[in-house]
């Protein structure tokens, strides 16, 4: 009797210690910014403008805005979470070299933007460079891209305005549905400050949209992203299924290239 009183006692404990290092380390849990100094100068292959906006409680928010010859149109990218642009602006190059206009920004705290994290804040971030991406394009021809932490400012922007259309990379139904299936015995709707609740922006979207994710993903599950599916108007929707893809890597696969190069 005493040894299950002993093992109920350890698995408490583990429980309550699980719990409080969640609380206490989410923000870097979720984020992982990496800084950088404000006199960085950043250097890609294709042609770029550097420049920033300003947002009402004053965050200086970086932002990159790559041009193309002849451009074929214009991708406003929200990027995953961790680095800064320096890695994604790697990552959106070939686009570029495909002949599109890119404009990718850094979130509060990442690279050389600046603020304070706050969930409402960053969905008011992300339609300040939609606002920009229409000062330098039709709207018809710009197509919102996110990825990953990324994809729940792509469905709010496209939710409140009217591009021509919505491409989502390892989306998930919501930050708390995603922790609450990794972390099933912690009461993470109490403790997760940061929701991000894609799935409540989905009925207003009114442009055709494009899931993309791979069945092998370890950071967010592929049953979050099929959730966040059944939101969407079937009719108005596609979901490319990458076997074997995992998180980071769907670029390598070719169903992936040639359903990303078709709808673009």
């Amino acid at each position: 009797m005493k040894q299950i009183k002993n093992i109920v006692l350890i698995c408490f404990i583990a429980v309550i210690s699980l719990i409080a290092i969640l609380y206490t380390m989410q923000e870097k849990l979720i984020f992982f910014p990496v800084k950088l100094p404000i006199d960085y100068v950043y250097t890609f292959e294709t042609p770029f403008k550097e420049f920033y906006i300003t947002s009402e409680d004053g965050a200086k928010l970086n932002g990159l805005h790559f041009k193309a010859e002849n451009s074929k149109g214009l991708i406003l990218y929200y990027h995953g979470n961790a680095d800064n642009l320096v890695r994604w602006g790697k990552i959106i190059e070939p686009f570029v070299t495909e002949g599109y206009d890119v404009i990718v920004m850094d979130y509060r705290t990442f690279g050389k933007s600046t603020g304070v994290l706050n969930e409402n804040k960053l969905y008011e971030d992300a339609e300040l460079f939609y606002t920009y991406a229409q000062d330098h394009s039709d709207e018809k021809d710009i197509t919102v891209f996110g990825r990953s932490l990324g994809t729940t400012f792509a469905t709010y922007v496209a939710s409140k305005n009217n591009p021509k259309n919505l491409i989502l990379e390892t989306p998930f139904y919501s930050l708390l549905d995603v922790a609450e299936r990794r972390f099933p015995i912690v009461p993470m709707d109490l403790i997760l400050n940061y929701k991000f609740p894609t799935y409540t922006f989905v009925s207003k979207v009114n442009c055709p949209v494009l899931i993309l994710h791979g069945t092998k993903d370890r950071v967010v599950p592929y049953e979050s992203a099929k959730a966040l599916l059944e939101e969407f108007d079937a009719k108005n929707s596609t979901f490319i299924t990458i076997e074997g893809g995992g998180h980071k890597n769907l670029i390598k696969f070719r169903k992936y290239r040639d359903n990303l190069s078709m709808w673009l």
